[in-house]
């Protein structure tokens, strides 16, 4: 009878002690990733704002040219002047009504 008692209190203890671990080791894993991450955040933080200031930087540089091509086309830059139209007067021979 004592043997069972003591078997089943060691099969509780082994139980207990295998949860424990578990969660022994779960939290160790959390805590040493959580100090990684930590240390590495302002790097990310710092590369982040590179990648954004690079591409507001194109952005801008893309809206520029875009503004200066409408500019430029809006001046009618480039065109050379034509001289006066063709008259729209019909000839005698196209006269309406006849």
């Amino acid at each position: 009878m004592e043997q069972a008692v003591i078997a089943a209190l060691l099969v509780v203890g082994l139980i207990i002690g295998a949860g424990v671990g578990a969660s022994y080791a779960r939290a160790k894993r959390g805590w040493t990733d959580y100090q990684t991450i930590r240390t590495s955040v302002p790097g990310a933080r710092r590369n982040a704002w590179l990648a954004i200031r690079g591409v507001v930087l194109k952005l801008a540089v893309i809206a520029l040219l875009l503004v200066g091509a409408a500019a430029y086309a809006a001046s009618g830059g480039g065109e050379e002047r034509a001289g006066p139209t063709p008259s729209a007067t019909p000839t005698p021979s196209h006269r309406a009504g006849r």
